[in-house]
């Protein structure tokens, strides 16, 4: 197949494109390089694969339309994004141009140029909301919650600038099926963390936390560090997304977490670090910060009963797997 992926030199993007490749697919990734780490991972996918690539803004319609109508497309496996809700508060309005409009634009494209090509977007648990109903005990180390993990039938309730950006685009891509007969995907992603990721404070904080513990720095924990989240290692997701663009159903959204016995609070994961690196990290502590949910654990069910599909990576083997990458990357 011919595989275009949005974002594709970003984390999940880079760990897309070489899989693909690796299958025997053609890729063609579009990417801004405007994140940190992007071009060492475009560097790193031109030295292992003959993928393509076409520097594009998203948010620039006639920069995908140039690239798409020359290139009919199988599949486009949609990724790119504005990531942070710390960022979207600061800029909401580049962070809807980036979530928003550039998915309209993507998918305005295939409508055009690609009408039978499967489009897979990279959406999030943030499209809940803060999850303020769900009846939470406090334990030593995290909370806990009375349920066994988040539904993808729960009521959406978009929270934060970066929530309603990614919310509306999750609702465009549902729509495009209903209206159009787009053959669309939308996988609602919780914690995904692995290889290539460059974690920042505000986004991808397993990585982040993985690399101030190697370095000796300073980590701020927001909150009581108690808050849960269900972590994914990439190559699980990647295994979600080869599914997912086999063949259908269509028009569907899924729920694409560790699930519930994969779940960690920042404090597990610091003991996690702490016994792998075998040095204790130094915190720091700061104030909750809006529109952090306390718990958000993915209840798998659709994904595995639709494609047979769940976690296989454990979460000290994923962190494992990070960390050897970060030492070889040094």
């Amino acid at each position: 197949m011919k595989i275009l992926v949005t974002g594709g030199a970003g984390f999940i993007g880079t760990n897309v494109v070489l899989r693909m490749a690796e299958r025997g697919h053609e890729v063609i990734v579009l990417d801004n390089l405007s994140k940190r780490g992007s071009a060492a991972n475009l560097a790193c996918i031109r030295a292992k694969t003959k993928a393509q690539f076409a520097k594009v803004d998203i948010r620039r319609l006639q920069d995908i339309e140039d690239v798409v109508s020359c290139n009919p497309v199988d599949v486009v496996i949609h990724l790119a994004a504005q990531t942070a809700v710390t960022t979207s508060l600061e800029d909401p309005m580049d962070d809807f141009t980036t979530n928003a409009l550039g998915t309209l634009n993507v998918l305005e494209t295939v409508r055009k140029y690609a009408p039978e090509a499967v489009v897979l977007y990279s959406s999030t648990n943030k499209v809940y909301g803060d999850l303020a109903d769900l009846k939470l005990t406090e334990t030593e180390t995290r909370y806990e919650a009375e349920i066994d993990g988040v539904g993808d039938d729960r009521q959406l309730d978009f929270f934060s600038p970066y929530g309603c950006s990614k919310g509306a685009a999750d609702q465009y891509v549902r729509d495009y099926h209903r209206v159009y007969g787009l053959k669309t995907v939308v996988a609602r992603q919780s914690c995904i963390y692995g290889e290539y990721q460059n974690g920042t404070e505000d986004q991808g904080w397993v990585a982040w936390f993985a690399k101030a513990v190697m370095e000796d720095r300073r980590i701020t924990i927001y909150g009581n560090g108690k808050q849960v989240r269900d972590a994914l290692h990439v190559q699980d997701l990647v295994d979600f997304y080869e599914k997912a663009i086999s063949g259908g159903p269509f028009g569907k959204t899924y729920n694409v977490g560790g699930g519930p016995d994969k779940s960690m609070s920042l404090i597990d994961l610091l003991r996690i670090l702490g016994k792998i690196l075998k040095k204790e990290p130094i915190l720091d502590y700061g104030p909750e910060r809006v529109g952090d949910q306390k718990y958000f654990v993915s209840a798998n069910e659709r994904a595995f009963e639709t494609f047979g599909w769940k976690p296989k990576i454990g979460t000290e083997e994923g962190v494992r797997r990070l960390i050897s990458h970060m030492e070889a990357q040094e």
